[in-house]
This record gives C-alpha cells, structure tokens and sequence, in this order.
C-alpha cells in the first residue's frame, strides 16, 4: 500500500492529535467546516491549504492574518512537505508533518526482519565445582589415629582453688585468734566480745576462763 502522510500537534490546543492526510485536497483554518479545524485565535477561518501533487503533499497559505510556516521560515507560494517537517500557524500552533505506514506492510516487514535475525548462541552453564564430603563413619569403624582425650573442664579447677583459699583463710584466722588468747592480758581476754573464745581456747594455753 502507498505510504500515508498524517499531521501531529506538537504545541497549541490538542497536543498530540493526529489528522490523517486522506483527501486530494484539505484546507486548514480555524471554522469547523475546514478538513482540519484548529480552535485557536492566531488561525484563520480559512488559514491555509494542503494539496495532494503525485507522490507528496505541499501546503499554501490562504492570505492569513498571521501566516504559515515550514520549519521556521514563511511560506509565501506553494511549499513541498517533506516527513519531519515542522508546520506552524501564527506562533503557538505548530504541526509535525509525518509519513504513515499500513499496519499490514508494518507487520510484514517485522515478520522479514525477524526471519533475518540470528538466534543468539546459547553457552552452556558451568559446571559447578564438585565439594568433597567425607565418608560418614559408621558403628564398629576403626579409627585412624589416636582419639584426642577431651580435657578436664575448666570450672573443676577453679572450684578447687576457691575451696584451698577458704580453707587456708579458716585456718590464719585460727592461728591469729590462738595467738591472740595467748600473748594477751586478762583483762583483754574477758572482754565482751572475746570472752567465748578466751573460755575456748584459754585452757589449751594454761589460761583461766572468764567469769
């Protein structure tokens, strides 16, 4: 099928709307009887035409107020439209000229490019790094070397030096208290607080209890 052409809005009121180019002949202005209307007050009623002439369209301009433009620059006869061209009326309208394809002729030339396409070469994954796992030992099994005896946990020991000091505190108190029931007066022996031990202890120095 014959390449289409078609009109995009790119500033003004509708951004973005298409107007096919399907007609031998399609004026432009801003009256809703024109092809393609444009409600904007730099257009014209009737601003500009768009003719058909063999294989492309060109655009004229109808005598209006605020002119009609091809890529920025004034059109002031008849102007052949090339795609991609930039139309504007007045200063904030501005249309992009574009080619149109069928769907169907767009589909076939996908199909075409598809069968041209080469199927990627797919590498195979490496292989992954064998991990080595030994035996499990089972009931009767021999072992290689010696076993390691497991050593005496650490909190026997401590417990034992813990009871040695106890121990060794008991008894140099008891030597000093002897000592003292010894080597001290009487008087001193039969104070309050060390007359239990002066009765204790005293006849084992030769000493007399307390009253």
């Amino acid at each position: 099928m014959a390449t289409q052409f078609q009109f995009v809005v790119r500033s003004g009121p509708n951004v973005g709307k298409v107007y096919p180019l399907e007609a031998q002949e399609i004026s432009v202005g801003r009256d809703n009887s024109n092809m393609i209307a444009i409600n904007d007050v730099e257009v014209s009623r009737r601003h500009a035409k768009v003719e058909l002439r063999g294989s492309a369209y060109v655009i004229q301009d109808l005598g209006s107020t605020n002119g009609t433009f091809v890529n920025g620059q004034r059109v002031s006869g008849i102007q052949v439209l090339n795609p991609g061209d930039t139309v504007s009326f007045g200063e904030g309208i501005m249309l992009m000229y574009e080619a149109a394809y069928d769907s169907n002729a767009t589909m076939v030339a996908s199909s075409a490019k598809a069968a041209r396409t080469i199927a990627p070469v797919r590498r195979p994954a490496p292989m992954p790094t064998p991990i080595s796992v030994p035996p499990p030992a089972y009931s009767g099994q021999v072992p290689a070397g010696p076993v390691p005896v497991a050593a005496a946990p650490e909190k026997k020991k401590n417990t034992g030096l813990v009871i040695g000091i106890i121990v060794a505190i008991i008894v140099l108190v008891c030597i000093c208290v002897s000592l003292f029931v010894a080597f001290a007066p009487q008087w001193a022996l039969c104070a309050p607080v060390i007359r239990i031990f002066s009765n204790l202890i005293g006849p084992m120095f030769g000493y007399s209890t307390c009253p």
